[in-house]
């Protein structure tokens, strides 16, 4: 699952944007605007981002831990405990489904927003 999102442009791209409180996002793209734009038009949508909550930093963190390429292993500790803090379940190392991390993950950033 954090390989894949590592691999995600869109989500590289927002995650940078991110990072800087205050800054202001322009959607353009179709595939952004189905994620973010509440309406159905194609119309360029403005976003002002707040201050990143720590799940957030701590994805950011990771991915670009994740792009270097002379890092060479790379854990997700920090995302993992912070994944934890919002989902105790996770919590002990006991097996879980991916979906379900992939589902913690992306709703704890969205709820930081």
């Amino acid at each position: 699952v954090l390989q894949n999102l590592s691999q995600t442009p869109v989500l590289r791209e927002l995650l940078k944007e991110a990072k800087v409180p205050g800054t202001t996002v322009k959607i353009e793209s179709p595939e952004l605007c189905m994620l973010f734009c509440f309406s159905f038009k194609q119309e360029p949508q403005l976003i002002k981002l707040d201050q990143p909550g720590p799940l957030t930093l701590a994805m950011h963190q990771f991915v670009t831990e994740m792009q270097e390429t002379k890092k060479g292993v790379v854990t997700p500790k920090e995302l993992f405990a912070q994944v934890c803090k919002k989902a105790i379940r996770f919590k002990g190392y006991q097996q879980q489904d991916s979906h379900e991390l992939l589902r913690y993950l992306l709703d704890g950033m969205r709820a930081e927003e």
